[in-house]
C-alpha cells in the first residue's frame, strides 16, 4: 500500500528519484503512469495496474462512460523503467500535462501514487482542507 507525502526535484534530464517507501511496495522494475483526473500523474506497480484495468474492461463497450473512461485511462499509459537508483524518467507529455517545471510532490495514494507539481498540489491541499472547515 502506497502512503505519505514526499518532496522531489526532477533532474536536468527530466527524472525523479522515488522515494524507498514507495519503492519498497513496486515488485517489478517498471511502473505505469497514467494522467490522473486533476493535473497530476498516477503511478501503479505494474500488478495493481493489471488487475484494475482488466476490471474496467468488464464494463461494456456499448456504454458511452465506459467507451470514454476507457479511452482516457488506456490513451494516457505508459510503461516507464525504474532505473538501478531508483529514478524513472517522466515523459514529456506527463510533464506538460502537470505543469512540472523542476519540484514535485509524490504521494502515496493507497494503490497508487502520484505525482504532482509541488504549486499544484498545496494548491489542491489548500482547496481540501478549506472545504473541511
Amino acid at each position: 500500500m502506497f502512503f505519505g507525502h514526499y518532496q522531489h526535484t526532477l533532474d536536468s534530464r527530466g527524472r525523479i528519484s522515488l522515494p524507498k517507501k514507495i519503492r519498497h511496495e513496486i515488485e517489478s522494475k517498471e511502473v505505469i503512469l497514467v494522467k490522473g483526473f486533476e493535473p497530476c500523474i498516477f503511478g501503479y506497480e505494474k500488478r495493481t495496474w493489471e488487475e484494475g484495468s482488466s476490471d474496467e474492461l468488464k464494463n461494456p463497450i456499448s456504454d458511452k462512460k465506459s467507451r470514454d473512461l476507457r479511452r482516457y485511462i488506456f490513451s494516457g499509459a505508459e510503461a516507464v523503467d525504474i532505473d538501478k537508483i531508483g529514478r524513472i524518467l517522466l515523459p514529456i507529455i506527463y510533464k506538460e500535462y502537470t505543469k512540472i517545471k523542476n519540484d514535485v510532490i509524490i504521494i502515496g495514494a493507497g494503490d497508487h501514487f502520484e505525482i504532482w507539481d509541488e504549486k499544484t498540489w498545496n494548491e489542491y491541499l489548500a482547496h481540501l482542507e478549506k472545504q473541511n472547515e
